[in-house]
Parts: structure tokens; sequence; C-alpha cells
């Protein structure tokens, strides 16, 4: 009688097998995709330079632009409908060197670039903005009037040189006490961005409508930093939207928004509305071909303003803009970096370089100069 013998050890070994096949195709993918990684890393870093040339050559591009739009004696004035703005340009510059440059998608070498000028007269100067225009930010942002005065002082404290502390106000000693402490800067905002350490200055407050959508200020990433209050409301408006850092302090009529142009004495909701409708032109949209804007701030008389009250803000308004913020976009094989820079404009002869820095992600729509 014979005894069928077990199959057992074949089918043990074929479960080896199996295993050792998927064991081998998993370190297989694994080799391939670090490959494939360190591939486009390789590549990247080989574009490093390549991609610089492309950033710096964008900000010369917008720096002649900007050369240029002063030489056109027919436009004494900066205004959304002109080439360095992203709009068509006026009929006046057909014959110009502006007319056919291109500010997106500009093929260069190996890669392309796109470019995007903000000037920064169409906000406020934070380090000029007295207490009645800090108090009327807050309030078109929507903050409570109980807290207005406390944040008011708070920013007044952090941009003067001295310790002497204004009513409601904040000075070093409150910070100190903060996790992590740290001092009042007692001196000019250099970064926008640093109101965020202001006692009372919430990124509500701050971001308005896209507190939940930014990239944090570098401070923010410090191991434990808190800020301070945290708020819960969504604004449409918030501090960025009002100020910037650097300027010639007055405000482009031509180029701030209905609620920049509130921050000026005597403009309310209507007549910002007013002075908006006369600088878009019949069709009411501004950027297009048919704008009108003003040639002097003396024209406001036109929204509904008397000669007296144009004769008292006339010194806060400008039909030019001085200084101006560039982004480029650089792109090689789908793999970006981001410039900026900030640009003077003393005249067509006279277009330094203020500021030049560069970023993996770009800013917020909207939101490109918020420093």
């Amino acid at each position: 009688m014979r005894t069928p013998q077990s199959s057992a050890p074949a089918g043990v070994a074929l479960i080896i097998v199996m295993i050792c096949i998927t064991v081998l195709s998993i370190l297989a993918a694994g080799f391939a995709y670090s490959m494939k990684v360190e591939t486009k890393l390789a590549m990247n870093a080989n574009s490093e330079a390549e991609l610089n040339s492309l950033g710096r050559s964008g900000v010369e591009l917008a720096r002649w632009v900007l050369a240029q739009q002063a030489t056109i004696a027919q436009e004494p004035f900066d205004a959304l409908n002109q080439k360095w703005a992203g709009g068509p340009g006026s009929m006046m510059t057909s014959n110009s060197p502006l007319a056919g440059v291109a500010l997106d998608n500009i093929q260069l070498g190996g890669g392309k670039f796109s470019v995007r000028i903000t000037d920064l007269e169409r906000k406020v100067n934070i380090n000029l903005a007295d207490q009645p225009m800090l108090e009327q930010a807050l309030r078109l942002i929507g903050v409570d009037p109980s807290e207005s005065a406390g944040i008011t002082g708070s920013i007044l404290d952090w941009i003067d040189q001295d310790s002497n502390q204004h009513i409601n106000g904040t000075e070093s000693d409150y910070y100190a006490n903060l996790d992590p402490p740290y001092q009042a800067k007692n001196g000019p905002v250099d970064d926008l961005s640093e109101l965020l350490l202001v006692r009372g200055v919430t990124p509500d407050i701050y971001w308005g409508g896209v507190a939940t959508n930014h990239l944090p200020a570098a401070f923010q990433n410090k191991v434990g930093f808190r800020q301070p209050g945290g708020g819960v409301l969504a604004y449409d408006v918030g501090l960025v939207d009002l100020f910037t850092p650097l300027s010639s302090g007055q405000i482009n009529i031509n180029t701030a928004s209905a609620k920049v142009l509130q921050m000026l004495p005597f403009v309310d909701e209507n007549v910002a509305a007013e002075i908006i409708r006369l600088r878009s032109g019949p069709d009411g949209m501004d950027g297009s071909d048919d704008d009108t804007p003003f040639r002097s701030p003396g024209e406001l008389v036109n929204a509904g303003l008397n000669n007296q009250v144009v004769g008292q803000i006339a010194r806060y308004c400008t039909v030019r803009s001085r200084t101006f913020e560039v982004q480029v976009d650089a792109e090689i094989n789908g793999y970006h970096r981001y410039f900026y820079a900030i640009v003077g404009r003393n005249g067509s002869r006279d277009v330094p370089v203020l500021a030049y820095h560069w970023k993996f992600a770009p800013a917020i729509p909207g939101h490109a100069n918020a420093r």
C-alpha cells in the first residue's frame, strides 16, 4: 500500500517565490521613483541660473516699460488702462515704443516669464498714517469701535521712535510677557506683516476676506509663536488692502480702490464711487480702452467736492505713481519661481531697483504687494 506524497513543500516554495517577487517589485518601484525625484531635482538645480536670469529679465522689462510710460507727454498720469498696469494702452500710445509690448508668456532661452506691475501709490503709506487715518481704516474694515482705539494706539506705538505709550496703546513691556517675547519696533514698518505682531491686530483684521488663505509671515513659523487675540470674523477688507510700507505718501486717485479713496478726508462711499465712475469711462470698467483718468487732483471737483475741500485734500492725492512692485513668474519645464522687486521711478532715466527677492510660491491674487 503506497502513501501519497504531500504537496506542502511545493506550495511553500511557491509562496516564498511570490513574496520575493513582490518585495523586489516594491524595491524596484521605490528605486525608480527615487531616480525620478533625483532627476527632477538635478534638472531644477541646472535651471537655477537660467531662472534667475529670467527673473532679472522680467524686472528689467518692467523698468523699461515704466520709463517709457514716463516719456508720454500726452499722459501726465498713471492709470489702470496703461500698459504697465496690464491695460490695453490708450490710443495716444499707438505710435510709442509700448505699442505691441506684451508682459505675459515671454519666451526667452529655454523658459518663459510673465510680469505683473502694481503701483504702491494705490494704497496709504502706513508709516505716514496719523491717528484719524488709522481710525478710518478700522471703520472701513468693520472693527468694533470698542477695539479700534487700542489697535490704533498700538500701531502708532509700534512705529514711533520713542517708548512713550499712546492712550490705549502698547509698548515693549506688554510684548515682553508673550510667548515668545519680543520688543516693540519703535521704528518704521519695513514689511506690512509686522502689523500681525501688534497688539489687537488679528489675522482677520490684517487679511480681511482671505484670512485663512495666505502664506504665514516668517515670524509666524517660529516655534511657540501665538498671535494674541485670534479673530473669528471674516471682514471684506483688511489692513493689507489699505496700507503699504513703501510709497511716496500720496494716493493715486487713478489706481486706488474705493476703500482706499475713502481714506481721504471728506471722501465717503458715494464720492469714492463717483471718482471711480468718472475715471473708468463710459463702460464703467477700470482698465479698458475708454478710461478717462484724472489729469490732476483738482479735477475731483467733478466728483461732487467743492473747491475748498479739494484744496484741503489735494496734498494727500496725486495722479502719478512713483513706487511699484514687480512680480515675475519664471518657468522652465514646468518649474516655477516667483521674483519680486520694488522699483522707484524718479524720471524716465532714473528707475532704480530698491529691493529684490524670490519665493517658491506666488502672492495671493489681489495681494501681490502685501508687504
